[in-house]
């Protein structure tokens, strides 16, 4: 049983070492794009929605890619999809974007930012999924 846990540890370290090194990559780039369109406190969190809006639709593109075009090494997926990706957005500074909104005497605001952030993430990825998927079927006619 020991010598199973052992083999299965070692199987998943490329995949968690590939994560890491991808989520460290996604962070950055998110840091990247505060510095460059900071946000001031206590107004609209664009620059938050904008990067969920943006990561959602490079993942979509991504899963479509990796999925009916392009047989990715095993590895792609979990650093680019769960590493750079999932770096890149950032649902947890959402969550505290709205404590903050609310706590700082603009629910309204952060009522508003709480809808428009799983909508606009959905449609993203939604319309970049259709939207590969005719341009892949595009380019095999």
């Amino acid at each position: 049983m020991a010598r199973r846990r052992l083999a299965r540890a070692r199987a998943l370290l490329p995949v968690v070492a590939v994560v890491s090194l991808g989520g460290s990559a996604g962070a950055a780039a998110r840091y990247g794009a505060s510095l460059l369109w900071p946000t001031a406190s206590g107004t609209f969190p664009w620059t938050t929605l904008a990067v969920n809006v943006v990561g959602c639709a490079v993942i979509g593109v991504f899963m479509v890619v990796i999925s009916d075009v392009w047989a990715a090494h095993r590895l792609v997926r979990p650093f680019f999809g769960t590493g750079v990706l999932g770096g890149f957005t950032t649902f947890s500074t959402y969550a505290v974007d709205i404590r903050l909104l609310v706590g700082s005497g603009r629910p309204a605001t952060g009522m508003a930012y709480l809808g428009l952030t799983p909508v606009a993430a959905l449609a993203s990825v939604w319309s970049a999924v259709w939207v590969t998927r005719r341009v892949v079927a595009w380019r095999q006619t």
